[in-house]
């Protein structure tokens, strides 16, 4: 039974750490807007994305640092009946790493990696968030870099690991790594799911028996 409780207490705490993270995450985002902009680069080629910031001239300023010339930025309109899909969950960040390992591990280029896993995906958010990625490594940004601007998704942690695996040339290794991570994590608050379920159960049964 202390075991039971310690598990509960532990949990409680994790639980109350992610709903304090999330917050404070949602606080960040609440505080930007998401832009659409059409620039040319380097080369005179037009090429169009997303990105969150506080007004368009910042926008136009990371552009520009960015090599691009940024031709029009302008707040992205917001869909009238909501945004389509499911709740991005734990379990599809670990797959979207593992699948990307396992394609730059293959020699598949970044973008084309990030085509083909948006491509098969059916959760919508899941889709435009992965797109939206995508357009930002197209512009210029680093994975890191791109990955940050989801920071729900996304936290510091997995972020600054892909940052020093882009660094260091091992960053299928690293993603590897990190979807075992949170794959293993998942499988442990499963246990701690049903060893809490257990007893709960079994009390029930009890007391139902001695009716």
């Amino acid at each position: 039974m202390a075991t039971v409780t310690a598990l509960r207490a532990k949990q409680a705490k994790a639980e109350a750490a992610a709903r304090a993270q999330t917050a404070q995450a949602r606080a960040k985002i609440s505080e930007l807007q998401t832009f659409v902009w059409v620039g040319l680069d380097k080369r005179g080629v037009k090429i169009k994305g997303e990105a969150s910031s506080k007004n368009a001239s910042l926008v136009k300023a990371d552009l520009r640092k960015q090599g691009i010339n940024p031709q029009t930025v302008k707040p992205k309109p917001k869909p009238l009946f909501g945004k389509g899909g499911s709740t991005i969950k734990t379990r599809d960040i670990a797959i979207f790493a593992r699948q990307l390992a396992t394609m730059m591990a293959a020699g598949v280029p970044m973008v084309q990696g990030f085509e083909i896993v948006a491509g098969g995906q059916k959760n919508q958010r899941m889709k435009d968030m992965l797109t939206s990625i995508k357009t930002d490594i197209e512009g210029g940004a680093a994975l890191n870099e791109a990955l940050a601007k989801h920071p729900v998704q996304f936290d510091e942690l997995f972020v600054n690991l892909v940052k020093a695996g882009e660094a260091s040339g091992v960053l299928d290794t690293i993603l590897d790594t990190v979807a075992t991570y949170k794959e293993n994590i998942e499988a442990i608050k499963g246990k701690i799911k049903k060893a809490m379920f257990y007893p709960a159960a079994s009390w029930r049964s009890r007391c139902s028996s001695l009716r």
